[in-house]
């Protein structure tokens, strides 16, 4: 889930408006949450902090989505992989990442050309 997902999502639950989050948050109005929120822009770490405190929710529930979407080190195969897993229920990414971890202990197979 994106930022922006995040941001709607905590918003809608709690019943804040952009303008209630903001008042929050020191030195940013309405505007900023509102671009926040359709990810037009994306909260430094101060103001992460404050909205995780507005919120109720741990910074790294924040933080980790943000991260997620920065990290370099990910391939796009992996960014990918990581939208469609979230795509799914919780039975559905169990059984995946069951397949996952199988896969990974198995010895590599040769291919046909070796």
């Amino acid at each position: 889930m994106t930022i922006d997902q995040t941001l709607r999502l905590l918003a809608k639950a709690r019943g804040l408006t952009a303008a209630e989050i903001a008042a929050a948050i020191p030195r940013v109005g309405a505007a900023t949450v509102s671009a926040w929120m359709r990810g037009e822009k994306t909260p430094g770490s101060a103001q992460l902090d404050a909205l995780a405190r507005a919120f109720g929710v741990p910074a790294g529930a924040l933080l980790a989505t943000l991260a997620a979407t920065l990290d370099p080190a990910r391939t796009r195969g992996e960014h990918d992989l990581l939208a469609a897993y979230r795509t799914l229920n919780t039975r559905q990414q169990g059984a995946l990442l069951e397949v996952a971890r199988t896969m990974a202990q198995a010895p590599p197979r040769k291919s046909r050309g070796d």
